[in-house]
């Protein structure tokens, strides 16, 4: 699942792409960039892919924004061989669980943090997705423990 958000900073509006994997919760690719454009979410599905290396027919999903619907986007998933899913039409609780993971970063940590530059707003926002909200955040739907963990557990469970 994967959307974009803006990231205030006072050298200018940031976006942030995100992809999140459902099962586990972890933020699997993300891309910063003070331009909201097709590259940018690329990038984040690139570093999805590389990171993850889903098999054939993953259900990717997103809303039905101009960078999503673009058709270098669309030849990127079929080059991955993933299942294109976008949201109905004005229904925003089909992208929710990326909406809330956004909602989350900007209550816990962007709206307490001034970036004071760009690369400031780049470093923080590492820090939390990579450093905390993957491997020490706890999830209530993952039966309170991390993403980390529960990708770890998981996997143990389907090699068995």
């Amino acid at each position: 699942m994967t959307d974009i958000t803006y990231i205030p900073c006072r050298e200018g509006r940031m976006y942030l792409a995100s992809v999140l994997d459902l099962c586990t919760r972890e933020i699997v690719g993300w891309r910063l960039s003070d331009r909201m454009t097709t590259d940018l979410v690329l990038g984040a599905l690139d570093d999805a892919y590389t990171a993850k290396r889903p098999g054939k027919g993953l259900i990717h999903h997103s809303d039905r924004g101009s960078q999503y619907a673009s058709a270098d986007y669309r030849k990127r998933l079929v080059k991955y061989r993933m299942k294109a899913s976008m949201s109905r039409k004005g229904n925003c609780y089909d992208n929710a669980c990326i909406e809330s993971f956004h909602s989350l970063l900007k209550k816990e940590f962007v709206y307490c943090t001034r970036f004071k530059t760009k690369q400031q707003a780049y470093d923080e926002i590492f820090q939390y997705i990579e450093f905390f909200y993957n491997l020490k955040r706890i999830h209530g739907s993952l039966g309170y423990v991390s993403p980390a963990q529960f990708a770890a557990t998981f996997k143990k469970k389907k090699s068995v």
